[in-house]
């Protein structure tokens, strides 16, 4: 008995040991906790349950350069209700009036309805009950005023998030350039065009508020202001002119939809400055409609095919090799190179053009009398030749502040792609890759008398009325050529509308000069080759004195009619062009849903601006604004605005920086 009560005697110093030491472990652990990990513990409890959210900084706008809006943005408001917020006296006071106004700015539900809703959420003592999506600034600061929600966050329950959304008030119209800019879902920005090139000045500087998590993983803010507020992003000034855009746009579509072509684009561009007025991309969809997909004019490279012939004569007559007027058989038509003569060069004419001159080989576009001329002084020497090619600028990038501008490619001796046809291939746009900004780009350098500029998508940076950055013409080359070549290919191009391939398009009332251009292209389709044509043509206008270029390509035409060539397909668009910018009168000319634009750009404007200046205490200076957008700001701004004339603001009555009082009268002198 006395062994038993032993044991057990050791079993309870053992149980008791052991309950000691755990309880050591357990005041070492917490001590640890506490003293040594507590600023760690603390750091992360914290980060759980309260962190900043970021508030995206409203982008700048995108204007045309006729001060139309293209891109710009709106900040949308969710509204949502922490129910347990409000003390009791104070929700059963206001609840049936903050019903009845909501029922008057959302409309959705009745007052009774809202008023229920209300009253389930204070009782199932929901944080987060959502009442509304996408509001408008307007509305938001409606709402703020609402009975309950006038007490604030902490007293009246009242939670906003606020997002920013982008527009684009003249619709899908030039969207590929003017662009996009997003974060993609494993954080990497992308975008396209202006957006995305400019992205450093559009963007603006993102605010932060802080949060707290409430029930169900949701959270709140937990002050009623931000604790940094967004800022907001310059406004980037394209050279797109709406008015020459909507031109080109539509002359394009028509196009397509007429020859049933699969793609095309079209660029006008200002000859002395490379200011891109006007480019439209157009792809087809399976359901045979037309719309913006990929920006063609910038990242299509393809073999360009006549309008490349332009380059060989170039060439010729810098080196003086042969004059226009030197006389060539074309030979019945056709041509052959090669080892064994197993390569043809042909004409679009049956027959041939027989013995006729350089230039008027040009105008007719003659394959076999460029071949021939540029085969027979260059075969000996085709670097000389090439020299000239990269000397025009034909041989690298323009270099676009846009990601993705095609590659262009010339063949060199020694590299892959030349052969012993290298050369005359060359001579007719076969075998060479050029996108068609970059052909435009060459033409355009000939239409400014030797001087290539770079073409220019924006020119200005601004701040309200104040230029931040201004863009200047970059000239690339400042002569590719003589003079004397520079007047004689204006002859010929000119020559080519008159009497040549695009003599159909001529017209007495405004001239024109240019080249077609017809290219049979392929691409891999299940093993073999689909080969289509190509439809071009590129030149300016007026003839004598050029003011603008203009490209236009259109891929795969239908060829049923056997109208696929260049002076067919693109020539009426390139004439539709230069006749609605210099033969109709802009006052009269209907600018496709011009009033449905305006509407939605002064809505965007009004949104926009008012919350540009939502925390203004002062007097803005609106000198210089368009006297819409100055009346959207101040009377958003709680002042009364009397405006006297019409167009911009030349005075105002009220100095910039004074105090703002709300409900002040300011009266505008408009110029």
């Amino acid at each position: 008995m006395e062994v038993e009560n032993k044991n057990i005697s050791y079993r309870i110093y053992l149980v008791a040991l052991l309950m000691f030491f755990v309880a050591v472990g357990i005041i070492v652990k917490l001590t640890n906790i506490q003293w040594v990990e507590g600023d760690k513990w603390r750091k992360l409890a914290k980060e759980r349950s309260v962190k900043y959210f970021v508030i995206p900084a409203n982008k700048g706008n995108i204007y045309s350069a006729d001060g139309s809006l293209l891109a710009t943005s709106i900040p949308n408001y969710d509204i949502r209700f922490d129910a347990v917020a409000p003390k009791s006296q104070d929700f059963e006071k206001n609840v049936k009036a903050l019903a009845d106004s909501l029922y008057v700015l959302l409309g959705k539900k009745s007052a009774g309805e809202y008023n229920a809703d209300l009253r389930k959420a204070r009782a199932d003592k929901n944080r987060y009950m959502l009442l509304a999506r996408g509001l408008s600034y307007t509305e938001y600061m409606r709402l703020k005023k609402f009975p309950l929600f006038n007490l604030g966050a902490y007293k009246g329950g009242l939670i906003t998030e606020q997002k920013t959304v982008r527009k684009h008030p003249i619709g899908e119209i030039a969207r590929r350039t003017i662009g996009y800019e997003r974060i993609s879902a494993n954080g990497e920005m992308q975008g396209k065009g202006i957006e995305k090139a400019f992205g450093n000045y559009l963007n603006g500087k993102d605010g932060r508020v802080l949060k707290q998590k409430i029930a169900k993983g949701q959270w709140k803010p937990i002050r009623d202001v931000n604790d940094a507020e967004p800022q907001d992003g310059y406004d980037v000034i394209s050279t797109i002119d709406v008015y020459i855009q909507d031109i080109a746009h539509h002359a394009l579509l028509k196009a397509l939809k007429d020859n049933k072509a699969d793609h095309g684009c079209v660029v006008v561009m200002e000859t002395r400055t490379g200011k891109v007025k006007a480019i439209s991309n157009l792809g087809r969809h399976k359901d045979s409609t037309y719309y913006e997909t990929i920006n063609y004019a910038v990242a299509e490279s393809h073999e360009p095919g006549s309008t490349y012939k332009l380059a060989g004569l170039m060439a010729l007559l810098e080196d003086k090799k042969v004059d226009t007027g030197k006389v060539y058989d074309s030979k019945g038509g056709k041509i052959f190179f090669g080892r064994r003569n197993e390569f043809a060069v042909v004409d679009s004419k049956k027959g041939g053009w027989g013995k006729i001159s350089l230039a008027r080989g040009l105008e007719v576009s003659s394959n076999t009398v460029i071949v021939q001329a540029v085969h027979e002084n260059y075969k000996d020497n085709p670097k000389q030749f090439l020299d000239h090619l990269h000397r025009f600028g034909l041989g690298k990038k323009l270099g676009l502040p846009f990601e993705g501008e095609g590659a262009p490619f010339i063949p060199e001796p020694g590299k892959k792609g030349w052969s012993g046809i290298a050369l005359p291939w060359m001579a007719y746009g076969y075998g060479v890759m050029l996108t068609p900004l970059q052909i435009l780009t060459y033409y355009n350098a000939v239409a400014n008398n030797g001087v290539m500029v770079k073409p220019q998508f924006v020119s200005e940076i601004r701040e309200w009325n104040r230029v931040i950055k201004r863009y200047n013409t970059d000239v690339i080359n400042p002569r590719i050529c003589s003079p004397e070549t520079v007047a004689q290919i204006k002859v010929v191009l000119e020559n080519v509308v008159k009497r040549g391939t695009a003599k159909s398009q001529y017209s007495k009332e405004f001239s024109m000069a240019g080249k077609t251009g017809t290219a049979q292209a392929g691409y891999a389709n299940n093993g073999g080759r689909d080969m289509h044509y190509i439809s071009s043509f590129v030149g300016y206008f007026p003839a004598d004195k050029p003011l603008y270029s203009c490209i236009v390509v259109i891929h795969d035409p239908d060829t049923s009619t056997e109208r696929y060539y260049g002076a067919d397909v693109a020539g009426p668009v390139f004439k539709r062009i230069a006749q609605k910018i210099f033969t109709d009168v802009p006052a009269t000319n209907k600018v496709n849903d011009l009033n449905k634009s305006i509407r939605f750009q002064e809505e965007s404007f009004q949104q926009y601006y008012t919350k540009a200046a939502a925390k203004n205490e002062y007097v803005p200076n609106v000198t210089g604004m368009s006297g819409m957008d100055a009346v959207a700001l101040l009377e958003n701004l709680g002042l009364r605005v009397k405006a006297v004339g019409a167009g911009k603001v030349k005075k105002q009555s009220l100095k910039p920086g004074e105090t703002l009082a709300k409900g002040s009268v300011i009266t505008l002198e408009l110029s």
